[in-house]
């Protein structure tokens, strides 16, 4: 199981990847948040959490970034961006699990 969704973070990373950052967004701040730091920041948990266990800085950096995308997300009035930072929040709560998993 624990493989399945390191496998499955892998996946969803690389589809990121090929994704193109939603246009206009770029120095775009919502609810305070700039939205290029927020996609970067996903990315760079992300990419953390598949080389192995976090430290508590980071873990919690997780969980602050789940925080924000979900008060960012209803903000967003563009189809492809709130489709685009869905898939960021998806892959941030997926590293969370991967780590939840870990400490057990």
């Amino acid at each position: 199981m624990f493989e399945e969704r390191l496998e499955a973070l892998s996946q969803m990373m690389a589809e990121h990847m090929a994704m193109p950052f939603p246009p206009g967004f770029r120095g775009l701040d919502i609810e305070g948040q700039s939205m290029v730091l927020l996609d970067a920041d996903a990315y760079g948990y992300a990419s953390s959490a598949l080389k192995g266990p976090l430290d508590e800085q980071r873990r919690a950096g997780l969980l602050r970034l789940t925080a924000v995308l979900d008060t960012v997300l209803p903000a967003i009035d563009d189809e492809y961006a709130t489709t685009y930072y869905t898939r960021v929040r998806d892959m941030v709560v997926l590293a969370a699990e991967i780590e939840a998993l870990r400490g057990k």
